[in-house]
């Protein structure tokens, strides 16, 4: 990628043309880049070593409308591959706060693999998918929009400990509450069965 390592060659590669209309950015087609489901970096088959550069290639992380994942940079994008989410919750730190009403709400933050640091609201769902069969649970919380953090096993246990039976929908379900906002885990009983 030509803009990462030391900026546009030549410091013009995409630049407007005095007077003229903006170059419009150039797709490289896919880079050899891949996610792995822990959340580790890899280019051309060897692990990115460097957490400086995975943070730099993390901030210019994109999702297209199809759902894939890019690289894009003001003059050049390329697609990469994500086995599950581009991130992953390694921890979570929950505290009491005031959210403005002067009432004291839950509030929930998590800490992904690259040091981000997201408090989970309404821009920042926390999403638990169910496998169909097995009821496995696979948590997420989204970091920025398109993008998701895959919340970790150890973490998703202490999700669980916070949690607290509503009724959404004539249905008893556990939860979490952050910002206000309450946060569907499972229907009651049912993580105790997959569990088993």
């Amino acid at each position: 990628m030509a803009g990462l390592e030391g900026g546009p060659k030549g410091g013009a590669e995409g630049a407007a043309p005095r007077g003229g209309p903006p170059r419009t950015k150039r797709d490289a087609g896919h880079y050899a880049i891949r996610i792995d489901r822990n959340g580790t970096w890899y280019h051309e088959g060897g692990v990115i070593g460097r957490k400086e550069l995975v943070c730099l290639f993390a901030s210019v992380l994109k999702r297209g409308e199809d759902g894939g994942y890019w690289l894009e940079t003001p003059v050049e994008r390329g697609r990469i591959d994500v086995e599950d989410a581009p991130f992953v919750a390694v921890e979570m730190c929950w505290r009491d706060c005031d959210c403005g009403d002067g009432k004291p709400r839950q509030c929930l933050s998590f800490r992904t693999n690259l040091d981000q640091i997201v408090t989970a609201d309404a821009e920042h769902p926390i999403r638990v998918h169910l496998d169909p069969k097995t009821r496995e649970p696979r948590p997420y919380v989204t970091i920025r929009p398109g993008i998701e953090a895959r919340i970790n096993r150890a973490v998703f246990y202490e999700l669980v400990a916070l949690g607290q039976t509503e009724t959404v929908d004539g249905r008893e379900v556990l939860g979490v509450w952050s910002e206000g906002v309450f946060f569907p885990i499972d229907e009651v009983g049912a993580l105790d069965v997959a569990a088993e």
